[in-house]
């Protein structure tokens, strides 16, 4: 980059900086790097084994969940103590002694459970003294490899969780409970599925690492670099053109990168100089491509990994989890894009030229006709399967797979008939706009495996672990035929050369995977210990009376704390610790909370709330590994840069307190499709107003009343019921008898809003609004079964008799024994969005006042 701007360092010190914080920043040489490398394939090639259907079709070789979920933190030991310093005096091109004896014991420590699997589960909760020894070791080198890995915050917190265990009987008040043994712990922590081996390391296990896997191969086989030229090629020409490519790219690249510093550095080294060229100031270069480097994580279909961990928590598929963030995601890379253009028309900015010398509407032409065939290419994969799936059955996998290979050999053969663009020299100084078909024609083949993930998730419903699977699978192909099939169409010679490059980029990738995955299995390993203690200890219901007694019961002081808990913890803890830490905290305070204070939340929009706060950690200083990533590269202060994209990032601050009030931000309880077209535009409309009323611009500086204006906007297009509420209730109460009645009457899918009398985490009598949302079946009581509740009624009272372990109802506090007192139902009423009208005329009077003063100021200058 030394070219391109003064200072900032190279690709190789950019490269041990994303080392340093994802994959380990020690890089031994001799037998101890082989062993890195050896450890590192043999992990992924396990992973591909476990998740694969040979083992069942081979009869051999099969693993369990809790098998796998050992070897899986075995191998993350054995690449912890190796990549990680102890220290940052520690040396870097050798692994020490000390180290080696680490690793040692902590993969004995793990082997141990494997070796005696069977044993150790026919005495459950009766360790021998032998389990407590490898248990304690165990623990203690899990907390050593979390505080490398990971840094010392996670590994602080789980260590005071443990002293808290040991010191309940001792401690004063609220805060003081029985204890337990060691031998307790032990067994809570390491023999059993409650503590380090429970949920979070199972996603890791399952989901995670293949999702990791599946970007490691498509940012090794090129797709990275793709996306960023194709956003730049569509971007480039217009006002801030270089900062919108850098947006754009990011949410692509956020597809194939679940690490936030990894996405900042893989487009900000292309596209911060360009936007300094262009006239943005380091400081807000560095701050817009952090800002959308880490919105990554909440860019639809793969996300973050704590994603997966919603999905497991909540008790839904991924797919809905996808579902429910697909607009908050495109509305914060939409407002981050709306920043973006606000930056540049203040500074007077313009786009680069294009390099085409076609008249710009043939090159929009082939553009659209380029974003028309990937629409067409995708909708015939969809419509494609869906018909041959009811036609020929069984035989209709073998059909597609022969059509995908048929379009993928049709893709390739398209892109050898012209020449390689440079994708890979993000280093040459670019001065003008690539035309954009030119660049789309070079990787059409990577939206394949893309293609293939999204079905299988979407809509073949696959658990996300095996969506993955088959994804990566299609995507190991394309990476090893995709050269020599490029050099066979045009006459090349040298196929055995290509497929070995295919071959060793494959390898590459694998392991670089593997060293990605070491301080995830790690972080959600440590992040079991603190689950263990909170169901060991009974910590929530502590937690809750302080939350409580620290926001006076106010869910809105309660949601700004929760924010500020996760915003705190963030700067020493990566995104899916953080969220593991507090959602296992602070989530089942928020949900009764919120039940108290008469708002039915639903789970996974609280989920939701904590991984964003968790989130925006990773920008905001003193330690947003993010902004440090993309000052290094435009050279600015890290300081001012993180404060300067974590302002940016108040729009994304901003949307879990709307989803948290307004639920169909978040696609629940949508109706038909002009109700989503409203939620949408209102939305829209309202991100809009609100980043004007953040950068003081809208169609030129604002004066202060117009931004008390767009702020009155942007909360009525966001919570237009809020108005209609304060005039007419929005639901009638009905007596208890009348919720199986009213049950039936609600589709699958939609929302069953009732009030209980039931008791608090402090065992207090309290009457709360609970929703389920109700599934399908064939009678009533049918599903409100399956939604967890089995209801007995006598005379005018109903009671719940039976609350299903795990289910909705249970998540939501529901126990036997408590009392429905009455079923809400929503009233007929005006439809709030009539509140929208109103504010778009103010809107309209806002901009008729400022395009008049810009228009003077153009008169005036002239």
């Amino acid at each position: 980059m030394t070219n391109l701007i003064d200072g900032p360092p190279g690709r190789e010190a950019l490269e041990t900086m994303v080392a340093e914080a994802d994959t380990g920043g020690r890089k031994p040489t001799g037998l101890s790097k082989t062993y890195i490398f050896v450890v590192s394939l043999a992990w992924a090639l396990f992973q591909l084994w476990y998740a694969s259907p040979l083992p069942y079709k081979l009869h051999f070789g099969v693993v369990n969940d809790g098998q796998a979920r050992i070897v899986h933190l075995t191998f993350a030991f054995l690449l912890a103590f190796a990549t990680f310093p102890a220290l940052k005096s520690s040396p870097r091109n050798r692994i020490p002694v000390t180290d080696w004896i680490l690793a040692a014991l902590g993969v004995s420590a793990a082997l141990y459970l494997l070796v005696f699997y069977n044993e150790i589960s026919l005495r459950p909760g009766l360790p021998s003294s032998l389990d407590v020894v490898v248990s304690t070791i165990g623990v203690l080198l899990l907390l050593e490899a979390a505080r490398r890995a990971v840094g010392p915050a996670l590994a602080i917190i789980a260590t005071l969780m443990l002293v808290y265990i040991f010191a309940g009987p001792w401690l004063p008040g609220m805060m003081g409970h029985k204890g337990a043994s060691l031998s307790r712990v032990a067994s809570q922590m390491w023999l059993t599925s409650e503590g380090i081996f429970g949920v979070a390391l199972g996603v890791s296990t399952n989901v995670v690492f293949f999702f990791v896997l599946f970007g490691s191969l498509l940012e090794k086989a090129g797709a990275g670099n793709y996306f960023i030229q194709l956003a730049f090629a569509m971007l480039g020409t217009f006002r801030g053109g270089p900062a919108k490519a850098g947006v754009v790219a990011s949410g692509m690249t956020g597809m194939i990168s679940g690490s936030s510093i990894a996405n900042t550095v893989m487009t900000g080294t292309f596209t911060i100089p360009l936007m300094k060229r262009v006239g943005y100031s380091a400081v807000k270069a560095g701050a817009i491509e952090a800002a959308a480097g880490v919105n990554g994580q909440l860019m639809p279909p793969v996300m973050g990994a704590a994603a997966f961990l919603i999905a497991e928590y909540v008790g839904i598929t991924y797919a809905e989890v996808v579902k429910h963030a697909f607009l908050p995601a495109f509305l914060t890379y939409g407002a981050l894009f709306y920043i973006v253009d606000i930056e540049a028309a203040k500074l007077g900015l313009r786009g680069l030229p294009r390099s085409s010398t076609a008249p710009i509407h043939h090159s929009l032409l082939r553009a659209l006709m380029t974003v028309c065939g990937m629409i067409i290419l995708s909708g015939i994969v969809y419509w494609g399967i869906g018909w041959t799936k009811i036609v020929f059955g069984n035989a209709a996998i073998w059909i597609l797979g022969v059509a995908l290979l048929a379009a993928y050999v049709a893709l390739i053969r398209y892109k050898a008939k012209h020449a390689d663009l440079a994708l890979d020299d993000v280093t040459k100084a670019i001065v003008r706009v690539p035309d954009f078909f030119e660049t789309a024609r070079t990787g059409l083949h990577f939206l394949l495996p893309v293609i293939v993930l999204i079905w299988c998730l979407m809509v073949e419903e696959m658990s996300p672990g095996l969506s993955a699977f088959w994804g990566t699978l299609f995507l190991i192909f394309i990476m090893v035929t995709q050269r020599p099939l490029v050099a066979a169409f045009r006459d090349e010679h040298d196929l055995m050369a290509r497929l070995h490059e295919g071959f060793d980029d494959l390898i590459t990738a694998l392991q670089s995977a593997s060293r990605n995955m070491t301080s995830v299995g790690i972080a959600t390993a440590a992040a079991g210990i603190i689950v263990g203690a909170v169901s060991l200890t009974g910590i929530g219901l502590v937690m809750t009376e302080i939350v409580e007694t620290a926001s006076g019961g106010n869910l809105m002081a309660m949601l700004l704390l929760t924010a500020l808990i996760c915003l705190i913890l963030g700067i020493g803890m990566p995104t899916t610790a953080n969220y593991v830490v507090v959602a296992t905290l602070m989530a089942p305070v928020l949900v009764e909370v919120a039940q108290q204070n008469d708002l039915a939340v639903p789970l996974v929009a609280v989920h939701l709330f904590v991984f964003y706060f968790g989130l925006m950690a990773d920008v905001h200083p003193p330690a947003g590994l993010a902004a440090y990533a993309a000052a290094a590269i435009s050279g600015a202060d890290p300081i001012k840069t993180g404060l300067q994209g974590f302002w940016y990032e108040i729009r994304t601050g901003l949307l879990p307190f709307i989803f948290m009030f307004n639920t169909e931000l978040l696609l629940i309880d949508v109706g038909d499709a002009a109700h989503f077209l409203l939620i949408v535009g209102c939305s829209i409309i309202a991100m809009g107003c609100f980043v004007s009323a953040t950068q003081n611009w809208l169609v030129t500086r604002n004066r202060w009343y117009e931004t008390l204006a767009l702020l009155l906007i942007c909360f009525t297009m966001f919570r237009p019921s809020y108005w209609l509420d304060r005039l007419q209730a929005p639901f009638d109460a009905r007596p208890a008898t009348d919720i199986m009645r009213v049950a039936d009457t609600i589709p699958r899918g939609s929302t069953l809003r009732f009030r209980v009398m039931s008791q608090s985490r402090a065992g207090e009598d309290v009457e709360k609004i609970v929703r389920l949302t109700m599934p399908s079946g064939n009678t009533t009581a049918e599903r409100l079964q399956r939604a967890g509740l089995t209801l007995s009624t006598l005379g005018d009272q109903v009671t719940i008799s039976l609350v299903s372990f795990g289910s909705e109802a249970a998540k939501y506090g529901l126990a036997p024994g408590d009392q429905i007192t009455s079923v809400l139902v929503p009233t007929d009423r005006a439809s709030r969005y009539w509140f929208a009208i109103p504010a778009l005329l103010l809107l309209g009077v806002v901009v008729l006042l400022q395009r008049r003063r810009q228009q003077l100021k153009l008169v005036v200058a002239r």
